[in-house]
């Protein structure tokens, strides 16, 4: 961008421009030469952009590399500009004057102080980054994407403006062509509408519909194959095996990893010494049947054909986006039952789980529901004394779904044997019923909901569960939650509202300097998104060991000693 040194006189575009709050007006009398920008920046917007830019810089949950930095720093900026311009109409309107070309003293001192301000932004930045991955353990450093960070951010700050004054062009000629039957101010308030009308149904319904869309064409092909390693089960207790209702076939990429994988008897013996059983998993997958309710009668079907309602142990698992099942969540479950366990789940999506996460809450939901009401209604129909324990779980997305078959703590404490749900998204019915009631005194990051009486969270189940001093009887009901987890924390109130959890003592591996910002905590905790699972187990999105501790205090098995968990988390970890 070129400044240009001459003063010009206003003309009536430019003049249109000021009195939107996005222009440069021509010199007041008496101001002498001033600065004009080429592309019509005005001094407030950048000020705005500037301060905003500095800031996105502050820490978030996850480390984040220098081309998501600058992403984030680029949508502040724009943000910022915006904000900055808003300000300057509003303050204008208030004075009761006209808009004026900024100085070349201002433009200097912007111009000095930008470059100062970032450079410190910049570099208090890569100090934060370097801090969260100290905490965390990650020691993946990229020096290039780390510069290239500002030219990201100038390039994304670039393409916001020109879209942000595309769409300032297309109101002003739809005000136009509307003076023609109407009013000056009902043409701009109309105007307005209509644009942004336009706009939203554009990016929601075009872009995000066409991204999701081919999206889920490239992952349906993907649905197809089969994971490495992973190969067609010889036993008749497996879906997709001899016997089995459901064909190998139709189990989908994530279903296959499920059926084709898992401890054996021999595994689980070997482990705990004791003798043990072959676990029995069920599964449908989208190509099983046409629909949520009809695919879950069929995985139901299949698992009473392997058996599954005649284990001690039942469980009923829903799944993430594509249809994935956390193994540690399984394995676990079926270490500390000695294999006298079945599982049952199935595939409701294509899509990967971050963008499930995103557009796929209805599908999660049915699926969640249409699953257990039909295990519930064989299982109920048992004699008392020869039904299994029965259980519930899910990872994420899974946990949403999970939540919508029941309608509070007593209609999970009187229909199950227990629930383990990890990394909740901040959406979830039941999570944020529990935590907004949580009992006074007691952080969001590790809320205590009726004093624990059958609801309970944690960040670390090895350490104890919360409240240690209350008893916890009959079904029992856990939230595992790290305070770095971005899927818990998500919400678009974050844009302007400040949540508890920040304003509250940080979790552990939280650093104390993450702070609340308007527009700009927003943007970072959803960058961090694609991300949640990147990070080493324990923080994050990553859950692998807690299960392990999880499980042990829901199910509370016999037999298992702190040396065995211990050995067990080792087990678990590692493999997954």
């Amino acid at each position: 961008m070129t400044p240009d040194l001459h003063a010009s006189p206003p003309d009536g575009d430019s003049a249109d421009r000021d009195k939107a709050g996005t222009g440069d007006a021509g010199p007041a009398p008496g101001s002498g030469k001033r600065l004009r920008w080429s592309p019509h920046l005005t001094v407030p917007g950048c000020w705005g952009a500037l301060l905003l830019a500095c800031l996105s810089f502050t820490p978030s949950l996850l480390p984040r590399g220098g081309i998501l930095q600058g992403l984030i720093c680029g949508i502040s900026a724009a943000i910022g500009y915006g904000l900055g311009v808003i300000a300057a109409y509003i303050w204008r309107a208030f004075a009761d004057r006209e808009a004026r070309s900024a100085s070349r003293r201002s433009w200097q001192v912007l111009i000095v102080c930008a470059v100062v301000l970032f450079g410190l932004a910049f570099g208090f930045g890569q100090y934060w980054q370097h801090e969260i991955r100290e905490l965390m353990g990650v020691s993946d450093y990229n020096v290039l994407t780390a510069v290239a960070c500002p030219f990201v951010a100038a390039l994304v700050f670039s393409l916001l403006l020109l879209a942000g004054r595309g769409l300032r062009r297309l109101y002003r000629w739809v005000a136009r062509l509307l003076r023609r039957w109407i009013g000056p101010r009902a043409a701009r308030v109309v105007g307005w509408i209509v644009v942004a009308g336009l706009a939203w149904s554009v990016v929601s319904g075009v872009l995000l519909a066409g991204f999701v869309n081919a999206t889920n064409e490239a992952f349906s092909l993907r649905d197809n194959e089969t994971p490495e390693g992973v190969h067609q089960p010889t036993t008749t207790l497996r879906s997709g095996g001899p016997g089995s209702l459901v064909p190998w076939n139709t189990l989908g990429y994530q279903g296959r990893a499920f059926t084709g994988s898992g401890p054996t008897a021999r595994d689980i013996g070997a482990f705990t010494h004791r003798p043990a059983l072959e676990p029995v998993r069920a599964y449908a997958g989208l190509q099983t049947a046409d629909d949520a309710e009809a695919r879950a009668e069929r995985a139901v079907a299949d698992l009473e054909r392997a058996g599954g309602f005649e284990r001690a142990n039942l469980l009923v698992m829903t799944t993430t986006g594509s249809g994935w099942v956390d193994p540690a969540a399984v394995d676990s479950f079926e270490y500390l039952g000695d294999g006298d366990s079945a599982t049952v789940a199935m595939q409701y999506s294509y899509l990967p789980s971050w963008l499930s996460y995103l557009v796929d809450q209805s599908k999660a939901r049915e699926a969640g529901r249409e699953l257990f009401d039909a295990v519930y209604g064989r299982w109920s129909k048992l004699p008392q004394d020869q039904r299994p324990r029965l259980f519930v779980a899910g990872e994420s997305l899974g946990s949403f779904g999970g939540e919508t078959a029941f309608s509070g703590e007593y209609d999970l404490r009187n229909r199950t044997s227990g629930t383990l749900f990890a990394g909740p998204p901040n959406f979830n019915t039941l999570f944020r019923k529990f935590s907004d009631h949580r009992d006074a005194g007691s952080p969001e990051i590790e809320p205590v909901y009726k004093e624990g009486r059958t609801v309970r969270f944690t960040d670390a189940p090895t350490t104890g569960i919360l409240p240690a001093d209350q008893p916890w009887d009959g079904t029992r009901v856990l939230y595992l939650m790290h305070p770095s987890d971005p899927i818990v924390w998500w919400s678009p109130q974050l844009t302007l509202s400040e949540p508890d959890w920040i304003g509250e003592a940080p979790g552990g591996d939280v650093l104390d300097e993450m702070i609340w910002i308007p527009f700009v905590t927003f943007w970072q905790v959803t960058a961090d998104l694609p991300f949640a699972t990147g990070v080493p187990d324990g923080h994050g999105h990553t859950y692998k060991a807690a299960y392990v501790d999880g499980w042990n205090a829901v199910m509370r098995p016999s037999g298992f000693t702190p040396q065995d968990l211990d050995r067990l988390r080792v087990v678990i970890e590692p493999k997954h």
